[in-house]
C-alpha cells in the first residue's frame, strides 16, 4: 500500500511539470531509439552478409595458387602456376570431406554475336560447378563430362551477357557465338543470381568446360583454382584442413616449408565480415549509449531542481510523521518513472525508425529482443543511479530547515 502511496504521489509531481519531464526524458528517448536502431541495423547486416556469401554457396571452399597472400607480399608469375590437373585429380580421390570439386580456369575478352559485343569473362569448368556455385538453369542444359574429354565448344550464358548481346525476346540457346574469335554453341541460360558481396555481377559470366577455356582461349597447362563443396557447412574447417594436408603431401612440401597454395572457406569469409560488421555496430551503440548518459545526468539535474522546489513540502511531510525512507522512495520512483516511460517511448521510437530505415532506405534490420530488454535495464539502472543521491539529500533534509526554506 505504501509504494502504491508513493507511486501516485511521484505521477502527480511529473504530470504537473509535463514539458519539464518530457524533456528530461528526451536525452533517455534519444539514446535508447539509437540503441535498438543500430543494434537492429548490425545484427541485419550481419544476416544480410552470412545470406548473400551462403548464397554464392555456404560450403565452398577454395584452393588457389601461391603462399598466402594476406602479408601483401608480390609473387612471381611461376608461384601462381603450381596447381596443376593432377592436384585435383589427388583431391577428388582422397577427400572423403569433400561432396562436388571442380578445376577453373578463367580468362577475360569479348563476347559477340553479330554486330553486338560485350566485354565479359569466361569460366571453364566441369559440370559439378552449378552444385558447387547454387546456380539453376533458366533453360537449355548443362555440358556434359564427355564434353569436357572433348574439349567441346559449347558454353552457357549469365543473364547480363544475354541482355548485352541478344535482342529483347531472342532465344539464345543454339545458337553459336563467338568468345576472343572462337565460337561456341550456346546450350543453355543460368538463372538470375544479381551482384555478390563484392558488388560483382555474378550474372555477367560465360561458361565452359574447362578443357576448352585452358586449350583454346589461354593456352595454358595449369589451373586457376580449384572450387570444391564441403559435405556440410560445420565439416568446411575440416575439409580445409584435409585438403590441405593432401597438397602438402603431393606438393612434397617438407615441414618447414610453406604452402605454395592456400585453402579458404566462406565460413572464413562469413567471419572476418560479421566481425567489421560487429566492431561497427559495438562503435555506434557506443556513441548512441552517450545519449542515455547525457539522458542521466538530466535527470539527476531535474531531480536536484524538484528537491529544491518542494523542500517545504518534504519538510512538511516529515513533520507530520513521514520517514526519511519514504522521502527517499518518494523521489527515487519518480526518477525511475520518468526514466523507465522515456524508455518505453525510446523503444517505439527506435521500432519506428527500424521500419523506416528498412523500408524507406532498404538498409537490412533485424530488431533482437534482447535490445529491447537490455535498453529497459539501463533506463531502469540510470533511474535507480541519477536519481538516488538527489533522493537521498532529500530524505537526509532537516525537517525545520525544510519548513523555513523560501
Amino acid at each position: 500500500m505504501r509504494i502504491l502511496n508513493l507511486l501516485k504521489i511521484a505521477y502527480k509531481a511529473i504530470i504537473l511539470n509535463k514539458m519539464r519531464t518530457l524533456l528530461t526524458m528526451l536525452g533517455i528517448i534519444i539514446g535508447v531509439a539509437s540503441v535498438i536502431a543500430m543494434l537492429a541495423i548490425g545484427e541485419g547486416s550481419k544476416k544480410s552478409i552470412r545470406s548473400t556469401i551462403s548464397s554464392m554457396g555456404s560450403n565452398m571452399i577454395t584452393i588457389s595458387p601461391g603462399a598466402d597472400m594476406r602479408g601483401g607480399v608480390i609473387q612471381d608469375a611461376s608461384a601462381m602456376e603450381t596447381l596443376t590437373l593432377n592436384d585435383y585429380k589427388t583431391i577428388k580421390e582422397q577427400a572423403n570431406l569433400l561432396t562436388y570439386s571442380t578445376p577453373m580456369v578463367n580468362g577475360g575478352g569479348q563476347v559477340i554475336n553479330g554486330s553486338n559485343n560485350w566485354p565479359s569473362s569466361i569460366y571453364g569448368v566441369n559440370p559439378e560447378y552449378l552444385y558447387i556455385k547454387l546456380v539453376g538453369l533458366q533453360s537449355g542444359s548443362m555440358f556434359t563430362e564427355a564434353e569436357v574429354k572433348s574439349a567441346a565448344k559449347v558454353a552457357l550464358l549469365g543473364q547480363t551477357v544475354v541482355d548485352n548481346i541478344f535482342a529483347e525476346g531472342e532465344e539464345p540457346v543454339g545458337k553459336t557465338i563467338r568468345f576472343n574469335n572462337i565460337p561456341f554453341k550456346i546450350i543453355g541460360i543460368l538463372e538470375k543470381k544479381g551482384e555478390n558481396t563484392f558488388g560483382q555481377d555474378q550474372d555477367d559470366v560465360v561458361i565452359a568446360p574447362y578443357t576448352t577455356v585452358q586449350k583454346r582461349i589461354l593456352a595454358i597447362n595449369h589451373i586457376n583454382q580449384i572450387v570444391a563443396s564441403a559435405v556440410s557447412e560445420e565439416q568446411a574447417p575440416n575439409a580445409v584442413t584435409q585438403v590441405t594436408e593432401i597438397l602438402r603431401s603431393q606438393h612434397k612440401l617438407s615441414d618447414n616449408e610453406d604452402d605454395d597454395f592456400n585453402v579458404r572457406s566462406m565460413e572464413e569469409l562469413i567471419s572476418t565480415f560479421s566481425s567489421t560488421s560487429e566492431m561497427l555496430t559495438v562503435l555506434l551503440v557506443a556513441i548512441a549509449g552517450i545519449s542515455l548518459l547525457i539522458g542521466g545526468i538530466g535527470i539527476m539535474n531535474i531531480m536536484y531542481v524538484s528537491v529544491k522546489e518542494r523542500t517545504k513540502e518534504i519538510g512538511l511531510r516529515m513533520a507530520i510523521g513521514g520517514k526519511g525512507s519514504d522521502i527517499l522512495m518518494q523521489f527515487l520512483i519518480e526518477a525511475i518513472l520518468i526514466s523507465v516511460t522515456g524508455g518505453l517511448l525510446g523503444v517505439i521510437l527506435g521500432l519506428s525508425v527500424t521500419l523506416f530505415i528498412e523500408k524507406f532506405l532498404n538498409w537490412p534490420t533485424d530488431v533482437a529482443l534482447y535490445s529491447i530488454v537490455i535498453s529497459f535495464a539501463v533506463c531502469a539502472i540510470t533511474g535507480i543511479f541519477f536519481g538516488w543521491y538527489p533522493a537521498r539529500k532529500a530524505s537526509a533534509l532537516n525537517p525545520i530547515t525544510a519548513l523555513r526554506y523560501e
